[in-house]
């Protein structure tokens, strides 16, 4: 496992077998390039030194990283849920790779196996699977589930009939006495999977280095995330949302998370002076993952007046608001006990993720709240009712529900109803 925190940046070598030729083709009419074509080839044009270009070929910069370890020996692992300790996975000495689709051109596909009401975020996934059109899944020498809803349990069922897959079994009332230690068990039992089948030994050790990689890393976009507290905010919510990655300690990634918090600064108070107040509505967004490809609803919120300020679902702050303790005298018991916290609507009792969003309304200054739900995700659909609750009762604070899929065809009143929300904030604080 490499020093993310060391190594000089990566060079993206446009001859590399991994960049199909038509890669270089591709203009500013990338869009109507059918998905698998995409998947394959990423953001096309040359990367510029800065963040953001950095990070808008984000997936072909993954790719370009992922072929070079593949043919160095390393094993790539894809991962597909925050539980899923990436430490342990690099502790081996394998790269993991989040499979989460957010495209809508595969939804199509997965139909032919899966029900048309199922949460979108699966049918996609499974989608590049049939397909196979995501290189990531093409080259994974393994994939590790978990057991958190029912519609992912089933549908790795039918993914595992050709592909390699590791299920984890995570506990889901996280207040009972013997859940750690069954979660425990359950990442041992992942590190002796992934030794047989790599031929590697796990130490504490690498585990400890591991996990101080991924403690830096996570510091740093914790840093570019706390940029969203100022009275003036140097980014929106949607490109604070570009900059992370579908692999986790790419040197290079890392270099550009410490140029981004050189770049941006929050305006200051002697600087605003004179400067008419801000105009956006400041919207604490939460609810389900907003994956790579799925960014539409944060789109919609901010060209409608809104600042989406903080994210705290599994695409935000969640997976990055506690560290893993660098001290513990068991480093998998301290992986345990950093992702056992996530606060993920399987857990029942979910008291945790209300403890979260009550202190980042607060940190973030939210004036709204708004509740992304993708069709047939049942848990957080039943949670909204308690995060309306939190909203409206406890924080004093108007909140929306959106429920939607990938489709575009609900933009036009997923706005007006932002728009709608956006009135009655203005009309509070007018009064």
């Amino acid at each position: 496992m490499g020093n993310c925190f060391d190594s000089k940046d990566i060079k993206i070598n446009a001859s590399d077998p991994c960049h199909p030729p038509q890669c270089g083709a591709l203009g500013p009419g990338r869009a109507s390039v059918p998905a698998r074509q995409r998947a394959s080839c990423g953001d096309a044009r040359p990367t510029a030194d800065s963040p953001p270009a950095w990070f808008e070929g984000m997936i072909r910069n993954c790719l370009q990283y992922a072929c070079e370890a593949k043919a160095k020996g390393r094993h790539i692992v894809g991962i597909l849920c925050e539980y899923t300790p990436r430490e342990l996975i690099m502790a081996a000495d394998a790269v993991p790779v989040c499979l989460c689709g957010g495209s809508a051109e595969m939804i199509g596909p997965a139909q032919e196996h899966l029900p048309a009401n199922l949460c979108p975020l699966i049918k996609s996934t499974y989608g590049y699977h049939v397909q196979k059109a995501n290189p990531f899944l093409e080259m994974a020498d393994m994939v590790v589930a978990e057991t958190t809803c029912d519609g992912k349990k089933k549908m790795y069922e039918l993914m595992a009939e050709t592909r390699p897959m590791y299920v984890l079994e995570l506990p889901q009332k996280p207040n009972d006495a013997d859940a750690m230690a069954h979660w425990v068990r359950e990442l041992r039992k992942l590190k002796t999977r992934l030794e047989k089948a790599f031929g590697v030994t796990i130490t504490d050790e690498k585990m400890r280095q591991a996990i101080r990689t991924m403690n830096r890393e996570r510091a740093l976009r914790r840093q570019l995330a706390e940029l969203m507290k100022s009275d003036r905010p140097p980014l929106t919510g949607r490109q604070l949302l570009q900059f992370k990655s579908n692999i986790s300690c790419i040197c290079a990634d890392v270099a550009q998370y410490r140029r981004a918090l050189e770049l941006y600064k929050p305006v200051s108070a002697e600087e605003s002076v004179g400067q008419a107040p801000p105009y956006q509505i400041r919207v604490l967004m939460t609810g389900v993952p907003v994956v790579h490809g799925a960014e539409r609803v944060v789109e919609i919120i901010e060209s409608h007046g809104g600042l989406v300020v903080c994210m705290d679902n599994c695409t935000g702050l969640k997976p990055i608001l506690e560290d893993v303790d660098e001290t513990a005298a068991d480093p998998m018991v301290a992986l345990a006990e950093k992702y056992f916290r996530l606060p993920c609507s399987v857990m029942t009792k979910n008291s945790r993720r209300l403890d979260v969003l009550t202190e980042l309304a607060r940190q973030y200054q939210a004036q709204c709240v708004i509740d992304l739900v993708w069709q047939a995700c049942l848990t957080y659909d039943v949670e909204s009712y308690f995060v309306k609750r939190l909203a409206e009762t406890d924080l004093g604070i108007p909140y929306l529900r959106i429920e939607t899929d990938y489709s575009p065809s609900d933009s036009a009143r997923i706005a007006m109803r932002v728009e709608a929300l956006f009135e009655t904030v203005r009309q509070r604080a007018s009064a």
